[in-house]
């Protein structure tokens, strides 16, 4: 069901630091997602844990990244200089992750029921981003909460009259109590390339574990289940063939922003993407699904 914004029943606004957020209190789960880069930040069901991770000291800051929950990286992953040349020829800016997680998206729809939310933003990509980019394109975002899970979707529309080449992932931090118990089943077999090794390829052999840092990117767009000695999380890809998993290990922790030296041991990406050789190309017109399901085993 739609409503006017003011007459949601479990939504409510919520202003962190300097943004503003939408903060969802449902009897059946909990979420607070921010217009600035779409990013979702907490999502717990009842009475339960947060399933994702956030940093004790991110900083909720105009055009800061948050460390932590879900950013969105577009219309590049990475650094640019890593990109396919296609969506590098696009790229005006030297920073990495691209734009739109740092953008302030605008607020579409809220449909609430007795057994999920549902929240719609809409960044529209033109001239605004010229500096960092030769693009236009039209990005729709979508958030369902529910018992179950959370899932969320990116869809790119290509605006432009020429093809549109980009990167993407879905950054997503997990918790754990313990980094070195935790291991993610489902990439066995997969080719991978290890970006702490001269960018060479290797091929995964029985489940990931973690042996400090980790900076992984698998041609993969399997169905993973994450598993701490906490609990057991399975993520669900839409519109992916490729998967990022990082670690910072305790060197490259030190030197993180808004990251405290020892989370490391608490924390992992999964990242469900479209990065490397599985970049996107969109002629006039036409859209992609970016998505993840995350629930329980």
């Amino acid at each position: 069901m739609t409503t006017r914004p003011g007459h949601w029943s479990f939504t409510r606004w919520k202003t962190v630091g300097e943004l503003e957020a939408l903060e969802v209190h449902h009897p059946l789960f909990r979420s607070r997602l921010f217009l600035q880069g779409a990013h979702l930040a907490q999502f717990a069901t009842h009475d339960e844990p947060e399933w994702l991770w956030l940093s004790e000291t991110a900083r909720f800051e105009t055009g800061r990244a948050i460390r932590g929950g879900i950013p969105l990286c577009w219309p590049w992953f990475g650094v640019p200089s890593r990109n396919p040349p296609e969506v590098r020829k696009r790229i005006r800016s030297k920073d990495s992750h691209g734009f739109a997680r740092t953008a302030l998206w605008k607020l579409e729809d809220v449909r609430e029921s007795a057994h999920d939310v549902e929240i719609f933003l809409s960044l529209a990509a033109n001239n605004d981003f010229m500096d960092a980019w030769d693009g236009h394109a039209l990005l729709l975002a979508t958030f369902n909460f529910s018992v179950s899970g959370c899932q969320i979707a990116l869809t790119t529309t290509n605006l432009g009259t020429t093809p549109l080449a980009y990167t993407q992932a879905l950054h997503t931090y997990l918790p754990t109590p313990d980094i070195d118990r935790t291991r993610i089943q489902g990439l066995e077999g997969s080719d991978y390339i290890d970006t702490l090794q001269d960018w060479s390829y290797h091929q995964q052999k029985g489940d990931l574990v973690f042996d400090g840092e980790t900076d992984r990117i698998y041609e993969s767009g399997s169905s993973l289940v994450v598993a701490t000695p906490r609990c057991r999380r399975t993520l669900n890809a839409i519109g992916s063939d490729s998967t990022v998993v990082w670690n910072p290990g305790p060197a490259k922790a030190r030197t993180l922003s808004d990251f405290p030296d020892t989370d490391w041991k608490s924390m992992l990406c999964v990242e469900t993407a479209n990065a490397l050789s599985d970049y996107r190309v969109l002629n006039e017109g036409q859209s992609h699904t970016l998505g993840v399901l995350i629930g329980r085993t």
